[in-house]
């Protein structure tokens, strides 16, 4: 399984087309933030968010937290 990384993303419609990807694909897909958007934000629901409860999506405070 694939896992992909987004540090600190700011495009909103990017983050949910790379959601409904690994929702669709099976991969895992880490957030690092601080994100440049809110997780709700209607860009990103158009974009992917319905996929959400899909996708296997891991959310971390900083890029410290995530290499633990």
């Amino acid at each position: 399984m694939f896992e992909i990384v987004l540090y600190e993303p700011e495009i909103p419609p990017n983050t949910g087309n790379i959601m409904r990807l690994c929702a669709n694909t099976g991969c895992r897909l880490h957030l690092i933030h601080p994100l440049g958007f809110e997780l709700d934000e209607k860009k990103l629901r158009r974009a992917g968010l319905d996929y959400r409860d899909m996708a296997n999506i891991s959310e971390y405070a900083n890029f410290q937290e995530y290499l633990k």
